[in-house]
């Protein structure tokens, strides 16, 4: 399996979008693209409706919230 490295293509700047996690510096948020995936979008229509995206940017945003989850510990 050739899993997407989120941390080329995620970006994290305190002064834009309040320091969430972004798509290559843009202002489109890893919680946009998510929320809108599932709000039952497609990857076309996501792509379709913000055209600077891609796929490999979407497939990141999930690469980012997996390692996530998988550093997620209950004391």
């Amino acid at each position: 399996m050739n899993e997407v490295d989120y941390k080329k293509i995620i970006t994290i700047e305190a002064g834009k979008r309040s320091g969430k996690p972004c798509i290559r510096g843009m202002r489109i948020t890893v919680y946009d693209i998510i929320r809108h995936l599932s709000s039952g979008l497609t990857y076309d229509e996501l792509i379709e409706n913000f055209p600077e995206i891609t796929k490999e940017d979407i497939l990141a945003c999930f690469a980012f919230i997996a390692d996530l989850e998988n550093k997620y510990k209950v004391a």
